[in-house]
């Protein structure tokens, strides 16, 4: 379970976060979206402890996160690729991290194994450093370490962005596995409406730093939020 209370976030005069209540419960695929500046990425550094909130509080099973480091080891997250080490290959980074997770190298094996169809031959066995990466293969080698370790929970923002269309299909596929198998809880912040509302069972939306939708009906999604967009 996470769990957000009057949460706050100010920076002079400017409120860019104020949600009042949020619970997500195990096992669920959130989704959240908004116009840019509408204060998504604001959350989810504060639900990461990577910015402190002006008032309230965030818990991942009942850890405060800026009060403790419990809820890290359960906790998986990309947000950017400023979270990866640019100086090193993916495949030394993935074993920097194996090391750091505890792992065997057959674990680390049989995780990636699950994205190499999203690799599609283009992220492991190279040479080149993670700085040199197109831009969407950052992004894969940042999901892949964000879901190594068995994490409970997984951040993810604009996962579809710069990826192409296969990829795009395979990611989808990929989350709704973990999601389905190992009944992890993915946060997902996305512009992309079609691929938001057919991976999570509930989307939240943001405007300004506040909640205004809570959409829970799957077949009713698109539509409000189109309404809302749109107009």
């Amino acid at each position: 379970m996470i769990s957000v209370k009057n949460l706050k976030k100010q920076y002079k005069e400017a409120i860019v976060l104020d949600v009042e209540a949020l619970e997500i419960p195990k096992g669920e695929c959130f989704g959240l979206v908004g116009n840019n500046g509408a204060g998504k990425t604001t959350l989810f550094r504060i639900m990461l402890d990577l910015v402190r909130p002006t008032s309230g509080e965030v818990s991942l099973e009942g850890h405060i996160v800026n009060q403790g480091e419990e809820w890290k080891k359960f906790t998986g997250a990309y947000l950017d690729e400023h979270m990866l080490l640019s100086y090193l290959t993916p495949d030394e980074y993935f074993e920097t991290l194996r090391k750091i997770h505890g792992l065997s190298e057959a674990d680390l094996e049989v995780h990636l194994e699950k994205f190499a169809e999203l690799f599609n031959d283009e992220v492991r066995g190279k040479k080149k450093y993670i700085r040199d990466l197109s831009k969407g293969n950052l992004k894969k080698v940042g999901i892949a370490a964000a879901l190594l370790g068995n994490p409970e929970v997984v951040f993810l923002d604009e996962p579809f962005e710069n990826l192409d269309p296969s990829s795009q299909i395979r990611l989808k596929k990929l989350i709704s596995n973990e999601k389905d198998e190992f009944k992890r809880t993915f946060l997902i912040s996305s512009h992309d409406l079609n691929h938001v509302t057919e991976i999570c069972d509930r989307i939240v939306l943001l405007e300004k730093g506040k909640i205004i939708r809570d959409l829970r009906e799957k077949s009713e999604m698109m539509r409000e939020l189109e309404a809302y967009f749109v107009g």
